[in-house]
């Protein structure tokens, strides 16, 4: 893939972070209950989780930045399951609806698709090479 497709690929990937982290700040409320208790503080994480959304959105994006964001992004998509994992396990409403197992399961994929796209966002685009 070319390093312009990849920097259109990375923009296409950050904007929705950025968009989410943004909600945090906007209608904090729909995420309080789906974290996790044993945390403390919701609040507090819903903030965080808002910033280092925001941040790690944007800093995808910028090619200087994205090998270390994309790696940061890893981490942060793994922890933050830790909240959907939460609201599957405690039929946690989102917005006012609850979500079956099927639905989850699908959203477990989903995480899975995006940390695997964080991995490969994160691949040089000039040292790649193809294999036979």
């Amino acid at each position: 893939m070319s390093p312009r497709a990849k920097r259109i690929a990375a923009v296409l990937y950050g904007i929705p972070f950025v968009w989410v982290g943004i909600q945090h700040f906007v209608n904090p409320e729909v995420f309080v209950p789906i974290v996790p208790s044993y945390l403390g503080w919701p609040e507090f994480w819903v903030h965080i989780t808002g910033w280092t959304e925001i941040a790690l959105g944007v800093a995808i994006m910028l090619p200087r930045f994205r090998k270390p964001a994309a790696a940061l992004m890893v981490a942060q998509l793994v922890l933050l399951y830790l909240a959907n994992l939460n609201m599957w396990m405690n039929d946690i409403a989102f917005e006012g609806h609850r979500f079956g197992n099927l639905w989850h399961a699908g959203r477990l994929v989903v995480q899975g698709l995006l940390i695997a796209i964080a991995l490969w966002l994160r691949k040089d685009p000039v040292t790649e090479t193809a294999t036979p």
